[in-house]
């Protein structure tokens, strides 16, 4: 997908499909952090938990970024991964 000449509702699902991609080692990170700092209650698993969860941002932002500034952009990532190809050869089978 051309960058240049996006109108408002393409550079949206943009934007939502970035929030998508970045979500995904954000929440990872947190919930890593999370069991971490709770199994256990010290200041070294909080300073751990604090890496993990800033190293799941970053993660998550370097991810989506690149994905962003690719060829394709975010929504052919997102609506590839979430393709179903047993799905489409089901519909294929159907219309024979």
């Amino acid at each position: 997908m051309k960058k240049q000449g996006m109108n408002a509702f393409e550079e949206t699902t943009e934007i939502i499909g970035w929030i998508q991609i970045f979500l995904s080692p954000f929440i990872v990170g947190f919930i890593l952090a999370a069991l971490i700092y709770i199994a256990f209650d010290s200041v070294f698993s909080l300073i751990i938990s604090a890496l993990i969860f800033i190293t799941g941002t970053v993660a998550g932002i370097k991810i989506a970024n690149n994905i962003y500034k690719s060829k394709n952009g975010t929504v052919h990532f997102v609506s590839r991964v979430s393709a179903s190809p047993e799905l489409d050869k089901e519909d294929k089978d159907i219309k024979k």
